[in-house]
């Protein structure tokens, strides 16, 4: 974290708080890796070189704690982004917090080592894993009380709270967190399993608003990831319906992270998959349901869209793309959002005069808990 310049100059607390709780204090004595094929075991006892590697490997990689149906479905989060998004959430000594999704209590400790003890209330929907935090918690000495519940809700009756985190991914902000969130508190949740919001709430409670504060990977809310269809799952056997040049070089598809997630927020539900060869960069784009094209290189600077479906997936995902240049191809920073009792919407630039877009769920299973955060 020192020698990639990762720690927050804002918050030096945080450099003192992993250091008083380290990650090792909070992993199970088994965790999973992935071998290329599936997620493997990995057990303490075992082979503890390869499980202190999966601890403390990487600052972007997340330690897999729990794997259900092939799937990882519980982590200990990576480093640069706990830190990322504890850094977001502007906390100071004394606030009363709100967390939801205990997972391994980690998260929660350092949230405790800021705030205070009896400072910190976490939810965590899996029974099991909740009390296996608390353990943790106890051995540590952090005192964060862990309820089991369903962190949607919020925490009924028992705010009003001067800071709300969210550990696992939401495609729209439970209002619930607004309504039990002081006015002028912070809310910081992933969103999009993208990257993570940081909202205040204005000082009449009606909205909360924020920008984007960075970009990774997040697990979803649990129960709300369904088995991912492939590109030739939904293209299946279905003719070539439409065959258009496309005159643009798709190198920033494959390339910016800006662009992309400019699209997860124009074209939610659209599956971009990118692959380099001897003519160029190929697109691969899908709905989940019905609808796909092809951007296919054809050498000399061609690009073939050959399409199918309901829809037009590839004039979709230059019209967004097209919106996004036209606004000056914002960075995740430039985009913000605004969340009332009625409804989302992301914005760029600025809340008012800027591009706006309802914050519809891209109903995309689940993936890895972490990611690489950007500059």
């Amino acid at each position: 974290m020192e020698r990639r310049g990762l720690w927050p100059e804002r918050s030096p607390w945080l450099r003192a708080a992993v250091d008083a709780l380290p990650r090792e204090d909070f992993a199970p004595d088994r965790l999973w890796r992935w071998d290329g094929h599936a997620y493997v075991p990995v057990d303490r006892a075992a082979d503890p070189r390869r499980w202190a590697d999966q601890v403390y490997g990487d600052p972007f990689e997340a330690a897999v704690t729990q794997v259900s149906g092939g799937l990882p479905t519980s982590s200990l989060s990576c480093t640069a982004v706990v830190v990322d998004m504890l850094d977001s959430l502007l906390l100071e000594p004394g606030e009363r917090v709100l967390e939801l999704g205990s997972g391994t209590g980690w998260n929660a400790a350092l949230l405790a080592w800021r705030a205070g003890n009896g400072k910190v209330l976490s939810i965590e929907v899996d029974a099991g894993l909740a009390e296996q935090a608390r353990s943790r918690l106890r051995a540590a000495g952090a005192a964060a009380d862990v309820h089991v519940g369903d962190g949607a809700r919020g925490r009924p009756g028992e705010g009003p709270f001067d800071r709300v985190i969210a550990t696992y991914a939401v495609d729209e902000v439970p209002w619930a967190w607004v309504a039990g969130t002081r006015p002028g508190g912070r809310i910081v949740a992933p969103w999009g399993r993208l990257g993570h919001i940081a909202l205040t709430v204005a000082d009449d409670g009606q909205r909360a608003q924020g920008w984007f504060q960075g970009l990774a990977q997040f697990m979803p809310a649990r129960g709300t990831a369904g088995p991912e269809r492939t590109f030739a799952q939904v293209r299946g056997g279905e003719p070539v319906q439409d065959e258009r040049v496309v005159a643009r070089d798709l190198a920033p598809l494959r390339d910016s992270r800006h662009l992309l997630f400019a699209l997860r927020v124009a074209v939610p539900d659209v599956r971009i998959t990118t692959r380099t060869d001897q003519d160029g960069v190929n697109a691969w784009l899908h709905d989940g349901r019905s609808s796909w094209a092809a951007l296919s290189a054809a050498g000399t600077g061609r690009t073939i869209a050959y399409q199918a479906g309901p829809r037009r997936l590839a004039d979709e995902v230059e019209a967004a793309w097209d919106t996004w240049a036209q606004a000056g191809s914002p960075t995740v920073h430039d985009f913000g959002m605004t969340v009332t009792a009625g409804g989302q919407v992301v914005w760029a630039n600025d809340p008012v005069t800027g591009p706006h877009w309802p914050a519809t769920p891209a109903s995309v299973p689940g993936g890895s808990s972490c990611g690489r955060p950007l500059p």
